[in-house]
Order: C-alpha cells, then structure tokens, then sequence
C-alpha cells in the first residue's frame, strides 16, 4: 500500500472515530460537521472527500460498529461448547453485552432506524450482521435435527428482531444491569427450549 493511500485510510477512520465520539455524546442532529471535522483533526475538505454528507458518515460509523458487534458475537460462539444452543446463546449474549454500551444504545439502537430507515439500519444482507450469525446457526441446528426444515431463517429474523427489542429495552431501563440479566435469562431459555422442542424434526 502506497504512503498516500495509507493517509487517506487513516484520515477516514479519524472522521468516523470523531463520528462514533460525536453521534454518542450530542446524536446526529446534534452534531454539525464543523464539529466533526474539528475532532477529527482534519479539513472540511478531507470530510467531503471520504463522505458525501453527514448521513453517510453515520451511515460508516454504524457499519463499524456493526462490524465489532459481529466480530465480538462470532468469538463468543465459537469459543462455546460445541452444541448449537450453547453457541448460539453465547453470542446472543454477547449481542446484549454490547447494548449496554452508550455508542450501540444511541447509534444502533435508537438513532440507526431514524437516520437510515429500517433496512439500511438493520442490514440483513451484509457480512457483518449479526442475523447472519444466527441464521448460520440455526442452519447447522437443522442439519442436526433441532430446528425443522425450512425454519432456519425465520427463525433467525425472529430472533433478531427479539434482540433489538432486548436491546431497546436495556437502553431504557433504570437499571439496565439488571434488565439486560433478565433478557438474557429469558433468550437462553427460550433458545434451549426451542432446540429441545424439535429433536429430531
């Protein structure tokens, strides 16, 4: 990689490392691009060189995000016992681990719908995202015979959508330690349950 590629990568990741500082402490409106690039160290220029706008900077900073949420996921599960329920509680788990942080409460959970819409912000299509994780489990789940036929993939966006849902009400709560152990008692038992309803199928 030549020396004036290796700057631009750098200066990209300073704006969307000011991206993730700034839409976690003030949100998108809030947020003006003076202030990014003044975080960020760079030139209005540099911004409008890596991003249209202000939207598709959030739009990167969500996909990086994203991208650690997945990686974090993926080491939990694989790193579990080697039986579907274990590894796919572990790396439900490790989704709801990270909804406690304030840049996946904020970017993801609450801004991410609003700024994106729904389909850009949840991203079932792309590599990194997590319902990917999980329809991978659940496909090897049915190989197995503990999920019928046919039901992996709506049984992964069900689970999902359950997830986000966990995760919103983390967000909110009062006490989102104790909320975000409820939540995970109640998925891994509805997880286990549904792996044990369907030997077999």
């Amino acid at each position: 990689m030549n020396r004036k590629v290796e700057q631009g990568d750098a200066t990209r990741a300073q704006l969307v490392d000011a991206g993730v500082a700034l839409f976690t402490e003030q949100g998108f409106a809030g947020t003006s691009t003076a202030e990014i690039v003044r975080r960020a160290g760079v030139t209005r220029g540099a911004l409008y060189h890596h991003f249209a706008d202000k939207e598709q900077l959030f739009e990167a900073v969500h996909v990086e995000i994203q991208k650690d949420i997945f990686a974090r996921c993926a080491a939990a599960s694989a790193a579990a016992p080697a039986d579907p329920a274990a590894r796919i509680t572990a790396g439900v788990l490790a989704f709801l681990d990270a909804c406690m942080e304030p840049r996946v409460q904020r970017i993801l959970l609450r801004e991410g719908p609003s700024v994106l819409g729904w389909e850009r912000s949840l991203r079932f299509d792309d590599p990194y995202c997590a319902r990917r994780l999980l329809l991978s489990a659940l496909r090897g789940a049915a190989r197995d015979g503990l999920v019928p036929d046919g039901h992996a993939e709506p049984l992964a966006h069900a689970l999902f959508g359950a997830l986000n849902q966990a995760g919103n009400l983390i967000s909110a709560a009062a006490d989102p330690v104790a909320e975000r152990e409820r939540m995970g008692r109640a998925i891994a038992d509805l997880i286990a349950a549904l792996l044990r309803a369907n030997p077999g199928a």
